[in-house]
């Protein structure tokens, strides 16, 4: 069985944003919530400082985003290479 790449994509995308999301709204609620993770993203996303207010969330939610949409369709790729691999040797 192979993977819908676009499909895989989006939906790692979405999830990947709105967990990025919603750590960031509830560090802007209380500021000790999630640091290590944010810290993470910020290490990799650049000009994202997390607890910079709502408008850092947001940049950082569209990193997310953007970086969902490319690992999912590299996972789906990799694995749809893979599963036709499989499928030639059987």
């Amino acid at each position: 069985m192979r993977l819908n790449a676009n499909a895989l994509a989006v939906t790692v995308s979405v999830l990947w944003g709105i967990s990025v999301l919603v750590v960031g709204l509830v560090n802007v609620i209380w500021p000790s919530y999630g640091q290590a993770f944010l810290q993470l993203c910020a290490s990799i996303y650049p000009g994202y400082n997390p607890g910079n207010g709502v408008s850092s969330v947001f940049i950082g939610t569209i990193y997310a985003l953007i970086d969902g949409l490319v690992g999912g369709a590299i996972f789906a790729w990799l694995y749809n290479l893979f599963v036709g691999e499989q499928l030639a040797r059987n």
